[in-house]
């Protein structure tokens, strides 16, 4: 690269940085087209962010998002009315602190939310398979038990999917502190019945039982009684 050359690239370059810019999380990138956001709707989002970001504009009208993306004001109407029904994108009423008027800026929050349950739905399904071949194995021992029984169970009792975290804590509990499946699914049944249903109780359940040495459902019944007497 000849020196005019490299002048004009380290101007063009200390103008770019001179602008300001925007942190985009790689997580949004990886997960829009799975989210079912479009080219154009991920590209749509980044620009309110770099508006807000880089230009202290935190509410640009469509025209200008119109302008900025070369597309036709309408077909911003149209993607805003989307973005913001399937909860990517909200507009927030606020007080301007300089002219202390009602204001309104949009809210990119939803798609950090999504982006954040689908790496979670990953990792839950990463570990499902990566569990699966043992399951498999110990379900030809036992002929009657359902695949993935514990996690399924844990996610119904639950109403939710189960967070990477909670997963995590169910493999510890199977493969670190050794505690059978039947034992679990009983500590869990035992929580629902004391309305107490989180994974930190259940976890004191078994360690009771553990300390106990409690190694089936039929001793973990005889030993509830004592457990719910004083150490709840």
């Amino acid at each position: 690269m000849s020196d005019d050359m490299w002048k004009a690239y380290s101007h063009g370059m200390a103008a770019a940085t001179a602008e300001g810019g925007v942190h985009i999380p790689a997580l949004l990138l990886q997960s829009y087209g799975s989210l079912g956001l479009s080219d154009s709707e991920a590209m749509l989002l980044l620009q309110i962010m770099l508006y807000a970001h880089a230009e202290r504009n935190d509410f640009p009208t469509p025209e200008q998002l119109a302008g900025r993306m070369g597309v036709q004001v309408r077909t911003i109407g149209t993607m805003l009315g989307r973005l913001m029904k399937e909860g990517f994108l909200t507009i927030d009423d606020y007080i301007d602190e300089v002219t202390g008027l009602q204001a309104e800026r949009y809210n990119w929050s939803g798609w950090h939310m999504k982006a954040a349950e689908w790496r979670a739905a990953e990792k839950r399904q990463t570990k499902r398979a990566e569990r699966q071949p043992a399951a498999d194995a110990k379900r030809s021992m036992s002929p009657g038990m359902p695949a993935s029984d514990l996690f399924s169970t844990f996610e119904q009792e639950f109403g939710r999917l189960l967070s990477p975290f909670e997963c995590d804590i169910l493999s510890k509990w199977l493969e670190e502190d050794k505690y059978t499946e039947d034992i679990i699914l009983f500590a869990l049944k035992e929580a629902v019945f004391a309305g107490k249903l989180s994974l930190k109780y259940i976890d004191r359940i078994l360690f009771e039982w553990g300390r106990n040495r409690v190694t089936s459902v039929e001793e973990a019944k005889a030993h509830a009684g004592k457990f719910y007497g004083g150490k709840t």
